[in-house]
């Protein structure tokens, strides 16, 4: 491991601890030549999803996309920043789970909304708006409707 402040190859790990969702293991090490401390974290490589988009193109998965869509639809809402990563998580953990590499844009935005909507009703309806594209009033009743039933 390099040293970020040096550029010394030569470092120690001083502690190791697992993350939460124990698929991230912290690091804290110490570089031999100018002795300052530094943190790195490790995660197991999996394999590029490639995300299928409604007009048949393709891209990679990419977790942040996800991540900046969901933390737009909690804007001003109760749903927290860790609830947010949770949502992530098992989204990607999910997918990653499946037979295939690739996956539908629907499929991801279902699997979201279906979490959300136990979280907080109104990132639901945000998020449901974008990913199912209402396009007028009516679209947002009829949705409204169904979550008061």
């Amino acid at each position: 491991m390099k040293c970020p402040y040096c550029g010394g190859n030569e470092t120690e790990v001083v502690e190791t601890r697992d993350s939460e969702d124990l698929e991230t293991i912290r690091r804290r090490r110490a570089c031999l030549k100018c002795e300052k401390r530094f943190t790195t974290y490790e995660r197991v490589e999996n394999v590029n999803l490639v995300v299928i988009k409604k007009d048949g193109r393709r891209e990679q998965f990419n977790r942040d996309k996800l991540k900046s869509g969901i933390i737009r639809s909690c804007e001003k809402t109760t749903v927290s920043f860790d609830d947010i990563e949770k949502i992530v998580s098992e989204v990607e953990r999910e997918l990653r789970g499946a037979d295939s590499v690739e996956v539908e844009s629907k499929k991801i935005g279902q699997l979201v909304a279906t979490r959300l909507k136990k979280l907080d009703k109104v990132a639901y309806i945000r998020f449901s708006s974008v990913f199912r594209r209402f396009v007028d009033v009516e679209d947002f009743e009829k949705e409204v409707k169904r979550l008061i039933k």
